[in-house]
């Protein structure tokens, strides 16, 4: 049998070592491409979230610009009430406090 001529050795080593790279690139690349699709999910995730907390208050800032808007944001943070309203006042004992 004959030997390999040294072109055809070298040849095959070079092509051997060119897929090699090309393989490891490849590799590392879908890796990359993997990692920036994941971070992409996550800030189309935030994004979506900053978008529902924009509309909530978009909501609430055409809500509280009503007359019923404005009497509700007037009751709830500044305790204000309107005349005929009454008034309660809970107090709440509890056996914790008396020992």
């Amino acid at each position: 049998m004959n030997a390999p001529k040294l072109r055809w050795v070298l040849f095959t080593a070079a092509v051997t070592f060119l897929i090699a790279v090309l393989l490891t690139s490849f590799f590392k690349e879908i890796r990359k491409v993997d990692t920036l699709a994941a971070t992409l999910d996550k800030r189309m995730e935030e994004l979506v979230g900053e978008e529902r907390k924009t509309q909530k208050l978009k909501q609430d800032i055409s809500y509280y610009s009503t007359p019923e808007g404005i009497s509700r944001l007037a009751t709830e943070q500044f305790n204000l009430v309107r005349s005929g309203d009454r008034i309660y006042k809970i107090e709440v004992t509890s056996q914790d406090n008396l020992q």
